[in-house]
């Protein structure tokens, strides 16, 4: 049935006063075009480069690769590499699925470094939530994999409180999904002092009442929460390979070196409608980040991001995988709450991969022709 914009103003009350509601449920008002629609494919060619500095004994990288498919907006390419020594070979976590490349070197081996290049080809997403489809439903096995807790993303206790919270009296899972989506926006704040893209613990944030955090935190918190309602939805992690060309300097690569340029965004499952985009972190990095910065959230940049990130993105950006609890294949060191970065070890153990001092990697992006 289509939601009228009365329902979801209704349903989204005790979120808001005046809720912002997402791109499709709602003709957007007076405000800098952000209208990501589905267009032209473009392709992209990503180079990572891994140099480990300080080699202590047997040494081990894992790169991520390509390997989501997105229906329509995604599509992974080729991947080579090519290393002077070592071992290299392409493998995946056992549980998702999710690819990289796995490089050793023998104790004493020289020069441990390896280039990878991956190509993937993508382009702009628009959803029209309020407008039900013929999507197919997800199997069962697939709603319990997108439903079930993870190790930082648990469902019960003061998640699923919190989730019971905001989405109480909600008539439709959309109408359940946007309020979630709408909560994020105006309870939490995008923390500069964050290392990476934070952690996505997300029950910590919640205990400690502190909803501050990068894109793996204020994500990961959407989807915990919508799987707390019986909602299917995923992290994307991935990487801005482009700038925006909707003028937010914020939401896109500076240059074509993007080594710090990691970011995730989410998904959420609504029956006749399909996986829908969602990204209310990018909302947040929009209030802080956009220039001049620290904008009031209705400064008209902010509104066009709050509305257009329920249900649309611009693709200037690859998803690499949707892996939460990640095995490295061959590694001895715990698993990961997701790959989004390079991994590397020696026999002293895990390197950080935030520590530009022991290990040191280099990621470039350009746009190539198809």
């Amino acid at each position: 049935m289509r939601m009228t914009r009365r329902e979801i103003m209704w349903g989204a009350a005790t979120v808001a006063a005046t809720p912002v509601l997402g791109r499709s449920m709602v003709q957007a008002s007076p405000a800098p075009a952000f209208a990501p629609e589905p267009g032209p494919w473009r392709h992209f060619e990503i180079t990572t480069i891994v140099d480990i500095k300080e080699p202590e004994g047997a040494v081990q990288a894992w790169i991520p690769v390509p390997s989501f498919e997105g229906e329509g907006w995604m599509r992974p390419g080729e991947t080579t590499w090519r290393s002077a020594t070592g071992k290299v070979e392409q493998v995946a976590d056992p549980k998702s699925g999710a690819a990289m490349l796995h490089a050793s070197w023998a104790e004493g081996e020289q020069s441990p470094s390896i280039e990878v290049v991956s190509r993937f080809s993508g382009r702009d997403r628009a959803v029209a939530v309020d407008e039900p489809g013929a999507a197919a439903e997800l199997s069962p096995e697939l709603r319990e994999h997108y439903t079930a807790a993870t190790e930082l993303l648990p469902t019960e206790g003061i998640v699923g409180a919190l989730a019971f919270k905001i989405t109480q009296g909600a008539r439709t899972d959309a109408e359940k999904a946007f309020r979630i989506y709408d909560w994020i926006v105006i309870n939490t704040f995008r923390d500069a002092n964050t290392r990476g893209c934070g952690v996505g613990d997300i029950a910590s944030m919640i205990e400690t009442d502190n909803l501050g955090g990068k894109c793996a935190d204020l994500n990961a918190l959407y989807v915990g929460l919508a799987r707390a309602v019986g909602l299917p939805a995923r992290d994307l992690y991935g990487i801005r390979v482009a700038p925006s060309n909707f003028g937010y300097k914020s939401l896109g690569a500076r240059n074509e070196t993007i080594t710090k340029a990691q970011h995730c965004r989410a998904e959420v499952f609504i029956e006749s409608v399909g996986w829908v985009p969602v990204d209310p972190a990018d909302v947040r990095k929009v209030v802080l980040e956009e220039p001049p910065g620290n904008l009031e959230m209705n400064d008209p940049k902010v509104e066009a991001a709050r509305k257009t990130l329920f249900g649309a993105w611009e693709t200037n950006w690859l998803a690499y995988n949707d892996a939460h609890d990640v095995v490295l294949p061959g590694s001895e060191g715990p698993t990961l709450p997701f790959l989004m970065y390079p991994q590397a070890e020696t026999a002293a153990g895990r390197l950080d991969p935030l520590d530009a001092d022991l290990f040191s990697y280099s990621i470039a992006a350009k746009e190539v022709a198809g």
